[in-house]
């Protein structure tokens, strides 16, 4: 395999797994070793067993994180604290991207940023949809409802006044009730149904002042 080859097959992003070059190859081995020849002499870089990005010289378009996040781990929705700063819940710059996973968690800290997973059950893992995060990139991103309460859920001790007053989180125009209402009763969680509560409470007063 030439390095045209990868080129030609590589999404615009540059991030690309192993799998998506080996399909086809009579010597995978072959195939692998170039990569490593290709990660020494800087025109792709490793960001884990498996999955690689091209080089910036390389590559049509700088890949987001979101995308990243979701090539670094199968099964896997960003949430939590980037989904909520996506959705303009969070006003302050998130340095991890967040992601929930069925598969173990693990925080990642790679040649472009670092990448923390957190696991849920198969049974919560949803609410979530392919979404369009920058041109020609898309990624697995919770709704604002699920990310906010798969941070409830997430976090020890999150029904109390105090963290949630912390948190500094906004009420988004479209933040659907009757969804959250929804997400909240498939968690089956008394924690969960208080924080959300005192949080409702905490906008209800802020927008009387």
């Amino acid at each position: 395999m030439k390095f045209g080859d990868l080129l030609a097959v590589a999404p615009p992003n540059g991030v690309f797994r192993t799998g998506q070059i080996l399909a086809g190859r009579t010597s995978p081995a072959y195939v692998r070793r170039q990569l490593d020849r290709w990660v020494k002499s800087e025109r792709v870089v490793r960001l884990r067993r498996g999955v690689y990005l091209l080089s910036d010289l390389y590559s049509k378009t700088s890949a987001h994180p979101f995308a990243v996040a979701n090539a670094l781990k199968k099964a896997s929705y960003v949430s939590l604290q980037s989904a909520l700063a996506h959705h303009g819940m969070i006003p302050e710059y998130v340095p991890v991207t967040t992601s929930v996973t069925t598969g173990r968690p693990e925080e990642l800290s790679t040649p472009i940023g670092r990448f923390q997973f957190r696991h849920v059950s198969v049974a919560l893992f949803s609410g979530f949809e392919e979404m369009e995060i920058a041109r020609d990139q898309m990624a697995l991103l919770a709704s604002p409802e699920k990310a906010l309460i798969d941070l409830l859920y997430l976090t020890p001790h999150s029904d109390r006044v105090e963290y949630l007053h912390e948190l500094r989180l906004e009420r988004p125009r479209g933040l659907d009730l009757e969804g959250l209402q929804a997400v909240v009763e498939r968690y089956r969680s008394a924690k969960i149904e208080r924080a959300v509560e005192r949080l409702l409470e905490l906008w209800e007063n802020l927008g009387s002042r």
